[in-house]
């Protein structure tokens, strides 16, 4: 009866050690994500405040003539 009860436990003990392991993996590649998607994100704001850097310093490519 203990015996089977002590091999109940450690089969249990292994699910969860499992469970963790494959948890922690998948906690580590959303992280990896997340710092991927942060500096694309930092890349397209850059990105935007020099375009808006140059439409306010009057080099806009669709700016009327000033004869218009």
């Amino acid at each position: 009866m203990t015996e089977d009860r002590l091999v109940d436990i450690e089969i249990k003990l292994t699910q969860q050690e499992d469970a963790v392991e494959e948890l922690n993996k998948a906690v580590y590649r959303q992280q990896k994500k997340i710092d991927q998607l942060e500096a694309l994100c930092e890349g397209l704001a850059k990105h935007i405040r020099a375009l808006s850097e140059t439409v306010t310093a009057g080099n806009a490519p669709n700016e009327k003539p000033p004869h218009y």
